[in-house]
């Protein structure tokens, strides 16, 4: 078999082409299906067993263990799903693959998704040049998953064939006599032929062969098939490799849950083999281990070998799901404080609803957190200013900003479903009046969230046309963020405490807000000035206010925010 550079371009490219069709299928999902589909995941998930249940049922239908966590991941990355409940999904794909194997014993038979990938990109195309945006995000996610498959299969394609050409393994019957050395050597070939070829099922395939061919015993065969417990794992990697830390974490998780089951096994591979070829005796198999085993039992036990290793390894880990996230957690830290690659919420969840007048306790809770998260958004559009928009610095901070503000629109969204929910109940006059107020509120937040993230698309312009702010500009734009961010601060003193708010603090806000006015329009005349003497020229003294209005605009929205607060939430209120 020739492997030229051709094809090993070609598999890069493959590569390329399933972490593209993963980023666009995340994207899509999240606009097209957000709330609907993770209410319906939610359902699915909404404790360990159902989570078990649907990774197991999807796995057996599409029958791919790595297409199926890899799925997980892309729900993980959209904020669809959350790590503890794709753990228990990706659990029960481990149970679902063995189905697969089943199959290949019995019929060797495997249904290819990617085969229709091109027939229904005949049907995602065109739904991109549609008006309405439901439509055109239902077509990016469903290119995205094309493209996905499409990848998936290419890389299969790419890797050498060794799934048709199994006697390019046949010199590892040289090594089958190194007693437990032997059981290791094949388990590490295993785990590195699953990566490779990109698939368990193939190295199941590939492992019958060899054992079918007498050249290596059934022992063996099963230290292949557990290696390949492993090497599945790269493909949910791979994925991962574009997604967020929840993403990232996710394919953690896989990793983990595994590798902890296989090296389990290895430890105790002799009882185990025991046990799986008792148990091929028991449904009248024969015995796989005696001299002169037919194929047929050596399939039907290799067969058995996953199927009782991963329902083992379930039934055990399950329990300890909460441990593998705080572990996956532990592994992968969070680099900052409430790390914006999570789409949370702290206080309130998805379930039912019990005592409305206390879901609003909860509700006031959340809402300050959503406060706390958007004003760390105003640090960042100011950090950007100063930053050389050619470094990686300045992408970076820009990225954080932008997955920020998706987040925002998020959280508007849940805590408003959740307060609709809690206004179905049987509420006093005074707590319908308090969600109506929340709902302003959020919707205030919401719009500084979006106004921040106006200012760093002001900048991405400001560097397009490449131009450059001077120093007095610069420490002009400076003191109004600060005046902004004095205000967000008394703001977020007033969500604290939004019970009982403080008289003087609601007072204090309109002071803000009218001294954020005023330095605005001081600015504004200034600008004038200061172009027609030619200390900057006009384009830049446009980017210029573009910044100083959304710093006005976010001094409106938080003067907003504490009226919500003054006029809904205050018993005595004069309205």
């Amino acid at each position: 078999m020739n492997y030229s550079i051709i094809d090993f371009l070609s598999l890069l490219g493959a590569v390329c082409l399933f972490l593209y069709g993963m980023k666009i299928m995340s994207e899509g999902l999240q606009k097209v299906a957000g709330d609907r589909l993770r209410n319906i995941l939610g359902v699915m998930t909404k404790n360990r067993c159902a989570g078990v249940l649907t990774g197991i049922v999807i796995t057996a239908l599409i029958q791919s263990s790595s297409a199926s966590t890899t799925m997980v991941v892309s729900f993980v990355n959209a904020g669809l799903m959350s790590l503890q409940q794709s753990m228990a999904v990706i659990f029960g794909a481990n149970v679902g693959t063995t189905f697969t194997t089943w199959i290949i014993s019995a019929f060797s038979f495997k249904v290819s998704i990617s085969s229709y990938a091109i027939p229904l990109l005949a049907v995602a195309v065109p739904l991109i040049f549609m008006k309405k945006n439901t439509w055109k995000s239902t077509g990016e996610f469903l290119i995205g998953f094309c493209l996905l498959f499409m990848g998936l299969d290419s890389i299969s394609t790419y890797v050498p064939d060794l799934k048709n050409n199994p006697e390019m393994l046949a010199f590892l019957s040289e090594y089958t006599s190194l007693g437990f050395g032997s059981v290791v050597l094949f388990f590490l070939v295993g785990t590195i032929l699953t990566c490779v070829i990109q698939s368990s099922a193939a190295t199941f395939a590939i492992t019958l062969v060899m054992c079918s061919q007498g050249w290596i015993s059934f022992e063996l065969g099963c230290a292949i098939v557990l290696g390949g417990n492993i090497g599945t794992t790269i493909t949910p990697v791979l994925a991962s490799l574009s997604g967020n830390l929840a993403a990232k974490r996710t394919a953690m998780g896989h990793v983990l849950f595994n590798t902890l089951g296989s090296i389990v096994v290895l430890i105790v591979f002799d009882p185990f083999v025991q046990l799986v070829a008792g148990i091929t005796e028991w449904v009248g198999g024969g015995d796989p281990i005696a001299a002169g085993a037919s194929s047929t039992t050596v399939a039907l036990a290799l067969a058995i070998f996953p199927t009782v290793f991963n329902t083992l390894n379930l039934f055990i880990m399950i329990w300890f799901t909460k441990l593998y996230v705080t572990i996956v957690c532990a592994i992968m830290p969070s680099r900052h404080k409430d790390s914006e690659e999570e789409f949370s919420l702290k206080y309130i969840g998805r379930g039912l609803l019990s005592a409305s007048e206390l879901n609003i306790a909860q509700a006031e809770k959340e809402i300050a957190v959503y406060g706390e998260r958007v004003h760390r958004m105003l640090g960042m559009a100011q950090n950007l200013i100063h930053l050389d928009e050619k470094s990686d610095e300045y992408q970076k901070v820009f990225n954080r900003l932008e997955k920020y503000e998706e987040i925002a629109d998020r959280m508007e969204i849940e805590i408003g479903n959740y307060l609709n929910h809690v206004a179905e109940g049987r509420l006093s006059p005074e707590s319908k009046m308090r969600i109506a107020g929340m709902l302003r509120i959020i919707s205030e937040i919401e719009s500084i969230a979006d106004s921040c993230y106006n200012v760093g698309r002001t900048l991405d312009r400001k560097y397009m046309s490449h131009v450059k702010f001077n120093e007095k500009n610069l420490q002009e734009i400076d003191h109004i963020f600060t005046m902004v961010d004095t205000a967000m601060n008394n703001m977020m003193d007033i969500l604290r405490e939004m019970e009982s708010p403080d008289e003087n603090k609601i007072i204090v806000a309109y002071n803000y807000e009218r001294e954020i006015n005023n330095y605005r329009n001081k600015l504004r005349n200034d600008n004038i000035f200061n172009i027609n003497n030619r200390e900057y020229d006009y384009q830049e003294g446009i980017f210029f206010m573009d910044i100083v209005g959304e710093a006005e605009k976010l001094g409106d929205y938080v003067l907003n925010v504490a009226e919500g607060v003054k006029h809904q939430f205050r018993a005595d209120s004069d309205d």
